[in-house]
This record gives C-alpha cells, structure tokens and sequence, in this order.
C-alpha cells in the first residue's frame, strides 16, 4: 500500500512500471489514477491496455513518481488484487533469469505465472459444469457474464467486453472465478470437472426434541433407515459434515435407506466443490533408522552446509539418498523454513508423493504441467499463504511464491528435463535453484547417482560441497550386467525379434517367479522409418526436414516436431511399388512382439504417446506397483528414480543408438542413462539382472557402467571436453537464425556470423545446419559462441551480444528472420 504525499499543490501522481506478458524488451510505465492510488502495490495484478486494442494482465514491477520520457502514460484500468500474488524475490528471480537467459521479463512472466492468473483479451473463459449456481448471489453484470456462458459455453474475454459495454470485465471475471463458477484458460485443451462431493446433514426442521421423538417413532418401521439415522447422530458429534459412505460404513445399511431419508427430507443434501489436490489423510507418521553409511554421507553434508551453499550426494542407486533428503527436509522445517524438492519427471512426483506423506502428512503439496489451470492457481494461492511447508514438483515450482525457502533438493540433478528447451525462457532448473536459494539465504542439496560433469567439476573444485554414498541401503545388491552381442545371435539365429535368447531366457525366468520386468528402448512408435524397397523412397514430413515414424495404434505416420500425421503407406508414391518396408523399431513394435513371445505376460508400455492425459502416469504405476503388469516397455520416462521392489530383469534392447549418438554428451548421456535404467533391478531384497543387448559390445562406455566406474568416465570425459574447448570447461551460447526461405536465410546468416566474429573473432563457430534443418516450415541456421570459464566477463559479452541483435532485428535486409538464443543449452 502507498503512503500518499500531498504538496503544495495537492495530490502526487503515482507512475507504475509494470511486466506484462508479451516478448517486449523493456517494463512499460502507467499512470495511477488517484482513487487506485492506495490499492496499487509491488506484486500486484494491474489491468491495462497496451496498443490500440488490447487489454492485458500485467505485474507491478517498481512504483515512482516520475513519469516516462519518451511517451505518455496511459492510466491503469484497475487493480485486481488486495495482496500481492508476486512477491519481490519472485521478481528479483525473474529479472535474473531474463538477463542470464538473454530473453524477456515478459517471457518469464509468461513461463511462471498460471493461465488462470493471466487474463487477456484472447483469454478463454468457460462455465464449469456440474456446477449449482445460485445466481440471486451474482451481481447484474456476473448474472450477464453466466447467462451468456449458458448460451455459448466458451467465450473471449474480448467478447465479454463487447457484451456488457465496457473495457475492463476483470474484476467480474476474478470474482466468478473465485466463487467457483468458471475456468480460465489461454489454451483450452479439455473441459474441466471440478471434484465435487455430496454431504449430508439433518433437517432443522427435526432439530427440536419433540420432533426428533416422534421422528424416532415414525421409523421404528423402518429399522435400515433408524439405523441410518443413529449412526449420522453418532458421527455428527466428531465431524458435522458426513457423506454417504461414512453413514453407510457405520450402520452397514444399503444406499437405499439413506436415500429414503433424502426422500423424506429428514436429511438434506449439499454438494460442495472440494480441494482438487488430492490431499489424502495420513493416520500416523512414519520413521525409518540411517545405515552407517547414511549418518556418515549426512554427517558431511552438515559440515558441508555450514561452509557452502551448494553440495552434492553422489549415491549409487538404491542406496536410500530419499532418505537423507527427508533428514535434511525434518531439519529445515524444524527452523521454520519451507522446502521445495525438484524432480526430472512428472512420473517421478507420482510415486514419491505417496511415500513423502509418509512422513510429512499434507504438509506436502505437487506442482507440475499435468495439472489444470485452476489447479495450478490453486497450488500457487495455498504457497503464498504458506499452507505448504514443502512443495515436489517439476522443473516449473522453481517460479512459486515462496516466502522464506530453507532447503532446495534437486533429484536426479543430471537430467536433460530440467532443461527448458523451448520457448523462451530456456532456462535450467538446477541452476536456477542455486540462484534461487541464494535470494533465499537458502541451502541446495543436488543428488544423482550419476551426477553431471559440470556439478562433479563444481564439487571436485571446492566450489560446492560434496558426500557419497557408495552402498546399497538394506540387503539389496547392485544387479549383475550382461552385455549380450547382437550381431552374434543374428548369425547364429537365436535372436527372436529384436530380443537375444539370453534376454528371452532371462525374462521367462522371472515371468515363472512372478517377478517383474522393465525394458528400455530410447525411440517411442511402432518403426522409425517406412522405406520402399524398389526405388528407395522415404515418407517425410512436410513442415520438418525428418522421416516420418509409424504408429500402429493409430495406424498413421507421424512427425515428432510438429505433430503432422498421414496415412500409412500401402503402395510407393515416387515409383507404384507395394513393396513398403519397416526398418528400426520402437516402444510400440517391442509391446506388439512381445505378445507373441509372451502370450500370457501383462504388457504396458510408458512413453509420450501413453502418458498424455493426467492421470495416465500414476494409474500405469499404480498397476505396475500392485502387479497387475509383468513387462513395462518404455523410453527414457522409466529410467529415472522409479522404485519397485519385484523388478529382477531390466532390457536394454539397443545400446548402440544411444552411444553413436552424435553429440559431444553422447558418452556421458549414454553412461546415465544406462546405470539409472540398470538401477532399478535388484531393489530392496530381490536380486537383479540386467541385459544390455549391442553390437559394438567392447565399448569403452559399456565397461564402464558394468564396473559402475563414474570416476573413470568423469576422467575421460573431462579430458576431451578440455582437449576440444567443450562445456564444462567452456560456456556456449547457442543462436538460432529461423527463416522460411533456405537461400535468404544463408545470407542472413553468414553476415550476421561476420559481425559476430568482428566482435567476438575465433570465439564464434559457424554458421552450420543442425542435425534437423527444417522444424515447422522454418529453415534453421546455428551459431555458437565458445566462452572460457574463466578470464572473461560473461555479463560485458552478453551485453555486446544484444546490442548485435537489435542491429539485427532492425536491419531490413534481415526481414523475415529472426534469432533464438539458447545460453547453456547443453
């Protein structure tokens, strides 16, 4: 809230610098008029317009009294918000990330904040269904706003503008919103539910003794429904609110006798909309005892703690570094400080929810992509009145409100999905949270059991702290790796498919014990690539310089950048032939042959395809957890921190893809991925087998993750990336340069590259076509700029850098193209 000064000559004039959500280089200042002036605040949401038309949601960023120069203010149209939905670290953490990141405020803006919580003229506004409104509760204009969403059920907020005569429908909007009767949304992708439940209570009408007496009476006829009644009265007394299925458990009576009390109006139903986070009752807490090897890695994490900020927990996998978190997290809140506890995969917060509650009840909230708008905003609303002492979630909950964060824990700190990859901000997860803990006087725990060069360079420097645990927690031993010669068993004809016999025979074993299997094939789809064997013709994308993949289960070709699809092919179209061949294979060919071999095995398969909708990952675990799948078939989704105690046999079916790979990280991704998919046989008490089918099987890689040999690797790898000037030992900013047309894009690109070589001479690589050319009918052009670690002013470079990119964008002879920078993007 504004202090108002007066002067001589009355009442000041307060100027407001606000973000809004566009890809704009700069805040943009408004005028206040005098009555908002007291509402106005850093944090808050500001209604304004920007250009002719538009009407957007923007952010307080900063309050003066100073008015711009170049342009004159236009007033703010209201002030949607009592309190600030963004707190000031939230903003110092955004404007760091723009200027880390080279993009806009706007962009991060647009990156943080939940739709619901971003209303613009193109937002979408639905009416919930299910939904009892009571509409004598609504204002004139709400009542208006509902009566056309009754009509037409999905409306623009541009169109509500239209429909009531005025510019600003916000705060109508926020107040329909908030009582629950519609969803917002940018990007309409399903209709929302809410959860809703019924509950019941007694009429007032038998409150009164004498009335409950004769009450009594009149259902000494009907035992069920007295029974029924008795046991509401019973309940009531611990918990006033009840449901059917309490009544029901009680007095073992049937829903018929509770809806003849309904029938009767001796109980009156309420249905109510319910929190949509799932939060479950815990009935007792429960605890677990360190191993030595545990109290001695979280001893040295404490004494790491109290000289840096930062450390990291190398631990094999199984070897319980949950547990050393959960320590660590008992510890901050025991300060009174909140946690946030980052994972790679949306998989992964599935399955750790349940057992973190655990431990900590619903102190625990999730936060990740597969939620609704309102859910998210719901999530953000319960963060800024810290009803969360911890938040798990993805790479996303590093923009929540938090006020006062002790602990930040990144599981699983080398994975390439903390990386935003695309729009803008592409920012990573893992570093952000350094910056983020940092705003906080917060600590980082980074933990990996196959931790990324550049944190293991950081610890092995003493710039971050560093334990390990190099056991396996209880009795389970680290599986048996055997690496089996593809090109052999093809000769010799044991092969059966794309699986070896010993993988056959390994998996028929553990199919006979009632034990479980999880195969890893890297390429989701039925086979990569549809060939004609007369002439050679391939089918492509028509937006995208890439092969198309064939999916069986919607029996099209389809491409994985844009998302085109096309029939299959029957017959050739360059040359007529209907000899139509399939080469390579995918998740979905692995599922559909192990059918055959397999008849009576439960098969599932988890990839992108299998895990769109919302609830698709926790019902495949769930099914896989309670045993009703045998054989779990997925890509990389299944390497990463699953925990399931009956996995004995785990199928690498082609390693050789993953080590030819070409890019500079391919050993060192290949290295991850391999042990953490091998990482999840042999758990708990069960020993382990895992089969690595390849054939280059003398690959120095392969040796190293049979010996489990990280160290060795790390020392190879560093190595080379010093040899050839590559990250860790180098910074890259990546450049982008887009254009429809190949040959102006060649030209932009190779001046842009000069200039760029002028300021930043051998530092500056390229122009080169990337390994895919053309993404949505844009042809794509990239630049590195090679940084050294150290010697060199990153920021004075940065600078440099944006002043050559606005030359660029303001160059005519640049028309039509446009840059993409991606800063650390490996």
């Amino acid at each position: 809230m504004l202090e108002l000064n007066y002067g001589k000559g009355g009442r000041v004039t307060y100027f407001v610098e606000v973000i809004l959500p566009l890809a704009i280089s700069k805040t943009y200042t408004y005028r206040v008029p005098n009555e908002m002036a007291e509402r106005v605040g850093i944090g808050k949401r500001v209604v304004v317009q920007f250009g002719k038309s538009r009407i957007y949601t923007a952010i307080i960023n900063a309050i003066s009294t100073t008015p711009p120069e170049l342009y004159e203010a236009k007033y703010i149209l209201d002030v949607l918000d009592n309190e600030p939905i963004v707190n000031e670290k939230q903003l110092q953490l955004w404007h760091w990330i723009a200027d880390y990141y080279m993009c806009n405020v706007g962009d991060v803006m647009q990156a943080a904040l939940p739709s619901a919580l971003k209303l613009a003229s193109e937002t979408k506004v639905l009416l919930l269904k299910d939904v009892l409104v009571d509409k004598a509760e609504l204002s004139d204009k709400e009542f208006l706003i509902v009566d056309a969403l009754e009509i037409q059920p999905e409306l623009k907020v541009s169109d509500i503008a239209k429909l009531l005569g005025q510019k600003t429908v916000f705060p109508l909007l926020k107040s329909l919103f908030e009582k629950g009767v519609i969803h917002i949304s940018e990007e309409v992708v399903e209709r929302y539910k809410p959860r809703k439940k019924s509950f019941l209570r007694i009429n007032p009408l038998y409150e009164a003794a004498e009335a409950r007496k004769e009450l009594f009476e009149a259902l000494e006829r009907a035992p069920k429904q007295l029974d029924a009644f008795l046991a509401f009265l019973k309940l009531s007394k611990q918990n006033g609110e009840l449901t059917r299925s309490e009544i029901q458990e009680e007095c073992g009576c049937g829903p018929s006798a509770i809806k003849a009390l309904l029938d009767k109006e001796i109980f009156l139903q309420e249905e109510r909309v319910v929190s949509r986070l799932g939060e479950s009752e815990i009935l007792e807490l429960q605890n677990f005892t360190l191993s030595a090897a545990q109290e001695e890695a979280l001893d040295s994490l404490r004494r790491q703690f109290e000289e840096k900020d930062v450390a990291l927990l190398h631990g094999f996998t199984s070897s319980g570094k949950t547990q050393l978190y959960i320590r660590l997290i008992e510890e901050a809140l025991a300060k009174g400080r909140q946690v946030l506890y980052l994972l790679p995969e949306i998989a992964l917060t599935t399955q750790l929810i349940e057992r973190l509650r655990l431990y900590f009840g619903n102190r625990i909230g999730i936060y990740h992509s597969k939620f609704s708008d309102n859910e998210r905003a719901e999530v953000w609303n319960k963060v800024l009145k810290q009803e969360y002492d911890i938040v798990l979630g993805a790479r996303s909950a590093v923009f929540l409100p938090f006020s006062g964060l002790g602990l930040i824990v990144v599981d699983e700190e080398h994975e390439t999905s903390y990386k935003q990859f695309d729009p803008a901000p592409r920012y990573h997860a893992r570093d952000t949270s350094v910056y983020l803990a940092h705003l906080h006087q917060a600590k980082v725990l980074l933990g990996s059991a196959t931790p990324s060069l550049e944190s293991y360079l950081n610890a092995n420097t003493g710039k971050y702290g560093f334990a390990e645990l190099k056991e396996r927690y209880g009795s389970s031993q680290l599986p048996e790796i055997n690496v089996v010669n593809i090109g052999e068993e093809t000769s010799k004809k044991t092969i059966q498919g794309h699986f070896t016999s010993v993988l056959v025979a390994e998996m028929q074993m553990a199919l006979d014990r009632k034990e479980q299997i999880i195969l890893f094939q890297n390429r989701r789809g039925y086979t990569p690539v549809l060939i004609c064997r007369t002439c050679g013709y391939l089918p492509k994308c028509i937006n995208c310089d890439v092969s198309l993949t064939f999916h069986k289960s919607t029996g099209k070709l389809h491409c994985h950048y844009c998302g085109y699809k096309q029939e299959t092919l029957s017959v050739c179209p360059a040359c007529g032939s209907v000899h139509i061949e399939q080469k390579g294979f995918g998740t979905e060919k692995i599922e559909d042959d192990l059918q055959y071999i397999f008849p009576d095995a439960r098969v599932a398969r988890m990839d992108l395809d299998t895990t769109r909708s919302k609830n698709s990952f926790q019902q495949l675990l769930a099914d896989f957890e309670d045993q009703k799948i045998d054989i779990l078939v997925g890509t990389q989704m299944v390497a990463k921190g699953l925990d399931f105690g009956k996995v004995t046999v785990i199928g690498i079916i082609s390693a050789d893809s993953l080590l030819n790979y070409p890019d500079f990280r391919a050993f060192e991704r290949s290295f991850q991925l391999l042990s953490q998919v091998a990482g999840r046989a042999g758990r708990r008490d069960r020993p382990g087998k895992v089969i690595i089918q390849a054939h280059n099987t003398q690959h120095k890689v392969l040796d190293q993750v049979i010996r489990n040999d990280y160290s060795s690797l790390y020392a190879t790898e560093l190595l080379e990336r010093k040899n050839f000037q590559y990250p860790p030992v180098y910074r890259f900013i990546k450049l982008d340069i887009k254009h429809k047309d190949p040959l102006q894009l060649s030209e932009i690109a190779l001046r842009f590259a000069g200039d760029l070589r002028q300021s930043f001479g051998s530092r500056i690589l390229g122009p080169e076509e990337p390994l895919v050319g053309r993404i949505r009918n844009y042809y794509i052009r990239t630049i590195y700029l090679k940084l050294e670690r150290n010697g060199i002013s990153v920021a004075k470079v940065k600078e440099g850098l944006r002043e050559l990119l606005q030359k660029f964008e303001a160059s005519k002879l640049n028309k039509g193209a446009f840059v993409q920078i991606d800063v650390d993007p490996y």
